[in-house]
């Protein structure tokens, strides 16, 4: 059963949407959610979708997603049968789309116009755990720490989840969530914004490996099609390039030649052909792994581009959300008999009053690292129907 709420920013319920016939819903690995509802343009409805305000969506008394309605209001009407009152579309996100809206400031505890001229000076976090690297950076932009004009209402820090490996992170104007998934990129940690009362929690989890207990094939019911991309490496080498630029005039005292060049390697080369690609990472040294952090964050997008999207449906024995959720590795049996394990990287909810609810799962796309013995399971399907297509 789904229920559409609307709240204010301080999360006051205002009021319930009425008659919705299509629901829409993406959540999405360490990147805000995307969702729709269309439903009837009543008087009531219109009422409450006004800018600034949240909708919440709950699925079985369980919160699905909430955050800010980025379009309020779309609001469609032609002459026809039934056309009164016509009809109204609703784009939303989660709360961590609220976050997605920040910079990393150099300086947190100043506003935008007393941050520091000189360019090389940076938010730095060394020798530090990653989850508290992503906890900090969120807390001192955009949450309880940082200064008031910049602070998210009911924004507050989930417990600790004691996750994740000593890294260093230097950022300056960089989006905030960027930040934050270069810190929790090697580790493979997941963040997420959820509501708990009156409060919006942001914290980091470790994704678990499920592939044991989260199955979905056609014998089990769970599983209604299955589509796999699989595509050449865009880099095998990241060639990262740091310290000073010597076109920069400011080099702050710096001899205007000293440059860093860090390559990371993907180990993919044997399987395909070298590609190189440079990454600038100007003002910043491998000294604490920042530069080979950048290039292992790199090849999330570069990796070879296997990809699996599963649609699948839930079951009493596995559902989503409550037996696996996003980042975690799941298992899928295609009708071949082969098994793929991969991260889920997108968990999608349709509903409509007359069709009912469809949870589909994207597992392992091309916006984060494939796993190489996924690049292999496919590589060996692909060839098997290809034999089996020559055959026919």
């Amino acid at each position: 059963m789904i229920q559409l709420l609307v709240t204010d920013q301080s999360l006051s319920t205002l009021g319930v949407l009425a008659g919705w016939t299509k629901v829409s819903c993406d959540r999405n690995h360490n990147r805000p959610a995307a969702g729709s509802v269309t439903l009837p343009a009543t008087t009531d409805n219109m009422a409450l979708l006004q800018s600034g305000r949240r909708l919440v969506l709950i699925r079985d008394a369980a919160i699905w997603c909430a955050g800010p309605m980025e379009v309020p209001q779309q609001y469609a009407w032609d002459l026809g049968a039934n056309a009164e009152p016509g009809t109204v579309t609703v784009n939303f996100t989660d709360d961590l789309g609220r976050i997605a809206g920040y910079l990393t400031y150099p300086t947190p505890a100043a506003d935008f116009e007393s941050q520091t001229t000189t360019s090389d000076v940076m938010y730095q976090l060394t020798d530090t755990n990653a989850e508290t690297i992503i906890r900090t950076l969120v807390n001192v932009n955009c949450g309880p720490g940082a200064i008031t004009a910049r602070r998210i209402p009911q924004l507050v820090l989930d417990d600790v989840a004691g996750v994740g490996s000593t890294r260093s992170i230097s950022t300056r104007f960089d989006p905030l969530l960027d930040a934050c998934r270069t810190a929790a990129a090697v580790d493979g940690l997941g963040f997420r914004t959820r509501q708990d009362g009156s409060q919006i929690k942001f914290g980091v989890y470790a994704p678990a490996d499920r592939t044991g207990t989260a199955r979905f094939s056609a014998g089990l019911g769970n599983l209604r099609s299955v589509k796999f991309t699989l595509g050449a490496p865009t880099a095998t080498s990241e060639l990262v390039m740091g310290g000073n630029d010597p076109k920069d005039p400011a080099g702050e005292g710096e001899p205007a030649n000293e440059r860093v060049y860090v390559e990371v390697t993907s180990g993919t080369e044997p399987d395909w052909y070298r590609v190189e690609k440079l990454i600038e990472q100007s003002g910043k040294d491998d000294s604490k792994g920042e530069l080979t952090q950048a290039g292992v964050l790199a090849f999330g997008n570069d990796n070879p581009q296997a990809s699996l999207a599963t649609e699948t449906v839930d079951t009493e024995d596995l559902r989503a959300g409550r037996d696996y959720t996003l980042g975690d590795q799941v298992a899928v049996v295609l009708p071949t008999g082969l098994e793929i394990a991969d991260v889920v990287q997108t968990i999608r909810l349709e509903a409509t009053p007359d069709e009912g609810e469809l949870v589909t799962t994207v597992v392992g796309n091309s916006d984060a690292t494939t796993l190489t013995r996924t690049v292999w399971t496919i590589r060996d399907l692909a060839y098997r129907l290809g034999q089996i297509e020559g055959r026919g």
